[in-house]
């Protein structure tokens, strides 16, 4: 039986269906009716936040919550196109939670992450959903727009706060779903505004944007051609797929067509196929990606020499070759913990994520529920969230990206993680503007 309470601050509602009362007459009616309640309030929906029962320490609690645990759940790629993203995500938000219970746990509860692979197919991912939902409280990791837009619908009815691995704008709105850092389409208005800085670009110029079909790459074209409009340059789109690793056809377009710079939003592979193809074929056009488009792996392949030559990346994070604190402490920690193991921009991305999450049951826990529905409510109350990981967030503006500043980082075989700084967070000119007349 399911039982759903509504969220007092999402931003789609569902009226409650009226109740009609009905008399007990006669005691056994009565004992009838109390066996019926007791029995509603034993099978009542675990999946949707229903359970609001006290814990034996007064805290409320709900699905995935118990005296000694709490459960969360992960939706990751370990199998498909960003499986090395999904890895060390995993193993980051694993080295929190057993940070978190040598400390004491949360609200004085274990941690457990339940993860399920989907390798980046919809279908398994919904299934895999479907099999975590009822026991977990909240997902600190789902890699992928297609994958979190394919459960918007649950993940808004089971009021499970998600912290998707993805950046796409459409996935803003909704009191749940939290887009950590920067959207796809600031990061692209962040990469044109560094390429006409830096002269790379001028007036007039025609700038490649290579992008993956679906919301990842619609959300980035978004924000280059309303940047380049601005410049005075226009864009050329070249719409590819996930599984289309060769990128020959798609240069000689761009070599053709005289781009004197690209933008590429889709997977390393693709990164490395763009860069090494560019360079055998004389295209020395400066490439800007954004963060799921780099990997430190890609520097022992063939195409390394291109990649430290022609890239950069765009980033809400620094580098984890930074001198931060907070992430050189990540950094030898994760290094102790799975010693050989490459401490990229997965590693940071995913521990930055689960410390929010941490916050934010914490927060919960103070406030007196660990139940889904108030669990959103203290993340949504979180208005200057720092990990010492990087910039602020602001969870408080559901329908806007929690940072609008972008670090500018390039490949480098010598650094930790194989990114350096290039220039510190900043916001882009244009990006207040660009988001007010997008609402």
């Amino acid at each position: 039986m399911n039982v759903t309470h509504p969220s007092p601050r999402t931003t789609r509602r569902s009226t409650p269906s009226a109740r009609s009362a009905r008399s007990v007459r006669t005691a056994a009616l009565a004992a009838a009716l109390a066996a019926v309640l007791l029995a509603g309030a034993a099978c009542s929906s675990k999946a949707d936040g229903g359970s609001t029962d006290d814990a034996a320490d007064g805290v409320k609690s709900g699905p995935g919550v118990s005296d000694g645990t709490v459960r969360l759940g992960a939706l990751t790629d370990l199998t498909g196109p960003y499986a090395t993203l999904g890895k060390s995500i995993v193993q980051a938000q694993q080295m929190w939670a057993d940070e978190t219970n040598a400390a004491g746990g949360v609200c004085g509860r274990d941690v457990e992450i339940v993860v399920k692979d989907h390798g980046y197919d919809v279908q398994k991912a919904v299934t895999a959903y479907a099999d975590i939902a009822p026991d977990v409280v909240a997902l600190p990791q789902v890699i992928g727009s297609p994958v979190v837009a394919a459960l918007l619908d649950d993940i808004e009815r089971d009021h499970m706060l998600t912290f998707p691995q993805a950046w796409a704008a459409s996935l803003l709105g909704m009191d749940p779903v939290q887009v950590l850092g920067t959207t796809y389409d600031l990061d692209m208005i962040a990469a044109v505004d560094f390429l006409t800085r830096t002269g790379k670009i001028a007036e007039g110029d025609t700038i490649g944007h290579v992008y993956f079909e679906g919301d990842y790459g619609a959300n980035a074209l978004e924000g280059s051609e309303w940047a380049a409009e601005q410049a005075g340059a226009k864009v050329l789109g070249q719409k590819i797929k996930a599984t289309d690793t060769d990128l020959t056809a798609q240069v000689s377009a761009l070599s053709k067509a005289g781009a004197k710079a690209v933008l590429i939003s889709a997977g390393p592979a693709q990164t490395a196929s763009l860069a090494g193809v560019a360079a055998a074929r004389g295209l020395k056009a400066p490439i800007v990606t954004s963060a799921p488009g780099y990997a430190p792996q890609l520097l022992k392949t063939p195409a390394a020499a291109a990649l430290i030559a022609m890239v950069h990346v765009v980033s809400a994070a620094p580098a984890v070759s930074s001198d931060l604190p907070g992430v050189k402490k990540m950094v030898a920690d994760y290094n102790e913990k799975y010693p050989g193991e490459p401490v990229d921009s997965g590693v940071l991305s995913g521990y930055n994520a689960a410390r929010l999450m941490g916050a934010d049951l914490k927060k919960a826990c103070e406030d007196g529920s660990l139940a889904r529905a108030d669990v959103v409510e203290a993340h949504r109350s979180q208005k200057n969230a720092d990990t010492g990981l990087g910039t602020p967030q602001d969870f408080t503006l559901v329908t806007a990206p929690a940072s609008r500043s972008t670090y500018v980082l390039k490949p480098d075989a010598e650094a930790v993680g194989g990114l350096v700084g290039v220039e510190d967070a900043h916001k882009a000119p244009g990006v207040d503007a660009y988001l007010a007349a997008r609402g």
